[in-house]
């Protein structure tokens, strides 16, 4: 491997970079995924719609504090500062904990783009090298030829499997990202209809008239 990897010319560090970057992200994301997958709580996430459900918002917000689900914790910031406006707390810290899920993919994406590029780059260095070599007096040395010839194909094979094997982990942290989004705006929903119907919303008419079972004047 070391000495294809000598074969393949200059350009194949640019490429051994890129690799060792990829691996890092991809490395550090699942670790991540795995880390959030333990830490969620659906459990208190039901627990904090439940008491908002009976209108106890203190308690539903005191649930999501102690629970280290991230779908809880935007909800109960969301709750904390639902007198200025519920709807941007809860994008501002929806866009917090969506960030934590998006970190590294900006890196990974241009991996897989700049990975090929590079790998054309050796090509054409490579191209150039060889016929370089026909066009002086080293014509009859097949073997320097071919192996310019060598240098831009390997660099090619690198630069295209670098960015093969990065797409695979890329489109799964992009999907695990996207059923973040979807849990977060799920949860938000429920958390906006019952606070449009918890006992605490309603005016005092309302309530007495709930209560006694005849509707309010």
């Amino acid at each position: 491997m070391i000495s294809i990897f000598l074969k393949g010319g200059p350009i194949m560090w640019p490429l051994l970079v890129t690799s060792l970057v990829a691996l890092t992200v991809v490395v550090e994301r699942f670790l991540f995924i795995w880390s959030e997958r333990r830490k969620r709580e659906p459990e208190a996430v039901e627990g904090l719609l439940s008491a908002l459900e009976k209108g106890d918002a203190r308690e539903a917000i005191q649930v999501g504090h102690r629970s280290r689900d991230f779908v809880a914790r935007t909800l109960a910031y969301a709750l904390e500062h639902r007198e200025k406006s519920l709807s941007n707390a809860l994008l501002r810290r929806a866009n917090v904990e969506l960030n934590r899920f998006r970190r590294g993919l900006a890196a990974l994406d241009t991996i897989i783009t700049l990975a090929p590029l590079l790998g054309l780059l050796g090509t054409v260095t490579g191209m150039i090298h060889a016929f370089g070599l026909l066009g002086g007096a080293e014509l009859d040395a097949p073997v320097a030829i071919t192996g310019g010839i060598a240098e831009a194909l390997i660099a090619t094979a690198f630069g295209l499997a670098i960015a093969i094997v990065s797409l695979i982990p890329f489109n799964y942290l992009n999907t695990r990202l996207e059923e973040a989004r979807h849990e977060l705006e799920d949860a938000a929903s429920q958390m906006e209809l019952l606070l449009v119907g918890a006992p605490s919303s309603r005016t005092p008419t309302e309530t007495n008239a709930a209560a006694s079972g005849h509707p309010a004047p």
